[in-house]
């Protein structure tokens, strides 16, 4: 009898990277990152204790919408380096009420993070290159999209070399936890749009 299940689209591999669903256990590598003042001032929620970090972070819902970064190792034998996080979080497409059925789960939200320690090397550009392979491939979703603070430049520089498109700018509609009111930026990539092969 042949196997016509979907193949498990995780662990995504690059030349150097791998990106699989994150484990209760690696909340704890999650915090080192995320705990940084110059990660967590772009952050939506910033806890401020591990335990209060863990709790955030061990719901379940929140939980199954993240995917860990991790670098190859170069000698085999030795255990991947998590140095980074992804957000994957599916979603509803907007549609009129006689055609919802067919917007359910089309799209996902992206975010990420990445350890300061290994930036400029190209990881994150690298991951979440895999990650919208999986979103347009395996996963079959039409559109993902992604939001930042405009004063996030790494962000949303990263968003335009992935060939995002901006589809807003908004002037000072999000409210930092400084008390300051930023400009936001959103971008979107359409499945159509995406290369499948580079």
């Amino acid at each position: 009898m042949t196997d016509t299940r979907t193949p498990e689209p995780w662990p995504a591999r690059t030349a150097r990277l791998q990106v699989r669903p994150c484990t209760p256990a690696d909340v704890v590598a999650m915090w080192e990152w995320r705990r940084l003042p110059e990660v967590n001032r772009w952050l939506g929620a910033a806890p401020d204790t591990q335990d209060a970090f863990r709790e955030r972070y061990l719901d379940p819902e929140r939980l199954a919408s993240l995917y860990i970064v991790e670098l190859l190792p170069d000698a085999e034998g030795t255990a991947p380096t998590p140095i980074g996080d992804i957000m994957v979080r599916r979603g509803d497409g907007w549609a009129q009420l006689e055609v919802d059925a067919r917007a359910k789960g089309v799209e996902a939200e992206l975010g990420w993070v990445l350890d300061p320690a290994h930036t400029g090397h190209g990881y994150a550009t690298e991951a979440i290159r895999a990650v919208i392979d999986v979103c347009f491939g395996a996963l079959g979703l039409r559109r993902v999209h992604a939001g930042c603070f405009a004063d996030n430049e790494p962000s949303w520089r990263l968003m335009e070399r992935l060939g995002m498109r901006r589809e807003e700018f908004s002037r000072k509609t999000a409210l930092h936890r400084s008390g300051e009111w930023l400009d936001g930026m959103n971008y979107g990539l359409l499945a159509e749009e995406w290369p499948t092969a580079r």
